[in-house]
């Protein structure tokens, strides 16, 4: 592991992170309205908001949004992206310290960050802030790995090229430790298909919104990007290749413990 704390690892990488890194699926919003009763006035703590890619896809439903993130260059993004839309506002807070108000929200959302929470001491604030009957809904891309060659071949080059990526990648929770987690209040679990259609420009940048990718000066740097270059120029059709992702939501009730 890096020893860059993970509030900070992000810090130098906001503008790829805010242009190159992607939303979430509709139909997830949708199976929450549907399956979980998520209704449009319910109040929303995203927490570990980043530059606000989650937090855009509840606000576009109708939701009033509270955006929980410590780092600040993030948060800053987050506000520049959103905070003309009045029900938006963006707090300085963790996922162990969102500094929100007891029972003052009846959804709280966490895309991507999970996996570097304190699971203890976040179920417990999670459980705080929500309303009795109030959800958690944790959820993130995860980039497939096999099924076509480029897929394969951006795997390789991570391997190789990454400063830290084994400690670092696909750390998210497996479906009997995030049911552990929710215990008794656990609801259910879906998968969405969602992909990126890229050319190289926006490529390189999803690669260099990734904290494990070396800057430029890192002697790996150079070769990382010729590596990419060459594998894009193989695998790209029209211009264009498939970075493909699969969506996983976990959902449930948290009691005070």
């Amino acid at each position: 592991m890096s020893k860059l704390h993970s509030t900070e690892r992000f810090s130098d990488r906001v503008a790829d992170y805010v242009r190159y890194r992607p939303d979430y699926p509709a139909a997830m919003l949708d199976w929450l309205r549907r399956e979980q009763g998520v209704m449009p006035a319910w109040k929303v703590a995203d927490v570990g908001a980043g530059t606000g890619i989650s937090s855009k896809l509840f606000l576009d439903a109708g939701h009033d949004v509270t955006a929980v993130e410590p780092n600040a260059a993030m948060r800053d993004a987050a506000l520049a992206w959103l905070g003309g839309n009045p029900h938006f506002r963006a707090v300085d807070g963790t996922a162990d310290a969102t500094h929100l108000p007891d029972g003052s929200v009846d959804l709280v959302t966490v895309a991507q960050a999970f996996h570097w929470f304190d699971p203890a001491s976040t179920q417990r604030e999670f459980a705080r802030i929500l309303r009795p009957g109030g959800l958690a809904a944790i959820f993130w891309n995860s980039r497939r790995l096999t099924g076509t060659p480029f897929l394969e071949s951006y795997e390789a080059l991570l391997q190789r090229h990454g400063t830290d990526y084994t400690s670092v990648a696909e750390r998210y929770a497996d479906d009997d430790s995030m049911r552990a987690w929710f215990g008794t209040g656990w609801r259910g679990i879906a998968r969405f298909e969602h992909k990126q259609s890229l050319d190289f420009d926006a490529l390189r940048g999803r690669l260099m919104s990734s904290s494990y990718a070396p800057k430029e000066g890192h002697p790996q740097h150079e070769p990382m990007i010729a590596a990419l270059r060459e594998l894009f120029d193989r695998c790209q059709q029209d211009g264009r290749i498939s970075f493909d992702y699969d969506t996983r939501i976990i959902v449930g009730t948290l009691q005070n413990t």
